[in-house]
């Protein structure tokens, strides 16, 4: 199948989906999520696959197990590129009724890569280049974010040049392109491309410093 954009049926789904999130609606336009969603979402990383690697998408019900919202189904779709034997360093797309999501970076980090993470940031070369890369996308239209302690963790001692880098224990960057009618051109995938391009050097950084966990070292 060939991307040649996201129809209009697919955005309205979410809309619907936002005001009645329900079993009733969802099986009544399961059909329209299925050829106006999920097959656009498919399409347009399959395109992008032999330059970034093959995607994987996320499946549309919600985990309720341990949340306070018990509504059954996410309000958008999702896929990730999380490439073969670089570990930390993944491509993110998502389509809802508020637009086209892009982001890249990593999102969880295990113990180790946390630790790895940190020497990085705190070493006078790597350091240096994280902030840089950090400083560009946070000067475009990029939104730095990532799960952060409140102070500096014990240990480190860096100039305050980086001492916001040293408190993540995730970091990846996003943007949000608005609803637009190239949504709905294949327009779309020009834009994703040159969005995860954008990222590259972010991934490539978070790849060769951080990596694969201990674990997933272990069964290589």
């Amino acid at each position: 199948m060939t991307f040649e954009g996201f129809p209009d049926e697919g955005l309205m789904f979410y809309e619907g989906l936002e005001a009645d999130n329900s079993k009733t609606y969802w099986t009544r336009h399961r059909a329209v999520y299925d050829a106006c969603v999920r097959a656009p979402v498919q399409a347009l990383v399959d395109e992008l696959a032999p330059e970034f690697g093959t995607a994987k998408l996320f499946r549309p019900y919600r985990d309720v197990r341990f949340s306070n919202d018990k509504t059954p189904y996410k309000t958008h779709q999702g896929a990730v590129v999380n490439p073969e034997g670089r570990g930390a360093g993944a491509w993110y797309v998502q389509i809802s009724a508020e637009g086209l999501r892009v982001a890249g970076g990593a999102w969880r980090l295990e113990s180790d890569q946390v630790d790895r993470y940190r020497r990085a940031v705190a070493d006078d070369v790597q350091g240096p280049r994280l902030r840089a890369e950090v400083d560009r996308l946070a000067g475009g239209d990029w939104e730095i974010d990532g799960d952060r302690l409140t102070r500096v963790p014990k240990g480190y001692q860096v100039d305050d040049a980086r001492a916001d880098l040293l408190r993540h224990r995730s970091l990846h960057a996003g943007r949000l392109f608005p609803f637009a009618d190239w949504l709905h051109r294949r327009e779309a995938l020009d834009h994703v491309r040159s969005a995860w391009r954008d990222v590259v050097a972010l991934n490539a950084w978070l790849a060769d410093n951080v990596g694969a966990t201990t674990k997933e070292l272990r069964r290589r």
